[in-house]
């Protein structure tokens, strides 16, 4: 596959919160695929073909008095991307059993070490919706059961269930990119169990799910959250997230029309995951 030219977009952001995650949500709905988050800002990253000079009009965070926004924009490889990583990614502790890491990093004393190379794909643990999904993960029985990751990205999650003792973990993601890089992934941490797709909810047949993962956006998960009903096992789990805490009530009315209940979220800044059971 010949490299994909990427435009990326180096933000100073001040303060920083909420306004980088404001400023990665809104990004997100623009068509930025990958984001990493450093002590100044924002690195934000987009494909040359899907990009317009005038994208930027349409951020609205970036007019809001209360912040300042300063950009660089530059062209960007695939086959640089790991150079770009190398230099802002730091590992990612989740509670005092998860780490995840690149390869380059040392080897550290826990029950679960995730080793991954993102190569433009979304889903490192820095982000709080993944950071929350993994603290989920963790907090669950994951012994045996069937599992579906939608929107999997490196594969993060499906690699943490595997480890966790599921039995079967199908991984799907629409973006070419994010299949090619979970397989990596899933192979580099030697989790046989995981297999990786590239597409969306319309994927979904027959296959009965124990546990279902969905890190994806608010409108995407109102529109497929019936579809994953549909496709999980009697007394079955979703975990949910990609939007903020504002947004619990609407994706909280769409699983309540689908049969599903509230029962837990966890919060990080304005971000939320949440729990939904039969």
């Amino acid at each position: 596959m010949a490299n994909t030219i990427y435009i990326e977009y180096d933000f100073t952001v001040s303060p920083l919160q909420p306004a980088s995650d404001i400023l990665i949500a809104e990004l997100g709905e623009a068509g930025f695929e990958s984001f990493v988050e450093n002590e100044t800002g924002v690195l934000a990253y987009v494909q040359k073909d899907e990009w317009s000079e005038k994208c930027m009009d349409f951020i609205a965070i970036l007019k809001n008095p209360e912040f300042t926004f300063e950009y660089k924009v530059r062209e960007i490889e695939q086959e640089n991307w790991n150079a770009t990583w190398e230099r802002n990614f730091s590992p990612i502790q989740v509670g005092d059993q998860c780490v995840v890491r690149a390869p380059f990093h040392e080897k550290p004393e826990v029950a679960y070490d995730i080793v991954i190379e993102p190569k433009m794909s979304f889903g490192t643990g820095h982000h709080e919706t993944t950071h929350m999904m993994l603290q989920f993960v963790l907090e669950h029985d994951f012994k045996e059961k069937t599992v579906l990751d939608m929107g999997s990205g490196t594969g993060v999650l499906a690699i943490l269930a595997a480890m966790k003792g599921a039995k079967k973990v199908d991984a799907i993601d629409i973006d070419n990119w994010c299949y090619l890089n979970a397989k990596e992934n899933v192979e580099r941490n030697g989790v046989g169990q995981v297999s990786v797709f590239e597409g969306d909810a319309q994927l979904l047949g027959g296959t009965a799910y124990d546990i279902i993962l969905a890190n994806i956006n608010r409108n995407i998960l109102l529109e497929d959250i019936p579809k994953y009903v549909q496709n999980l096992a009697p007394n079955g789990i979703l975990f949910v997230s990609g939007f903020y805490k504002d947004d619990i009530s609407i994706i909280s009315e769409k699983c309540k029309a689908c049969g599903l209940k509230f029962e837990k979220n966890l919060q990080r800044n304005d971000w939320v995951a949440v729990k939904y059971v039969f």
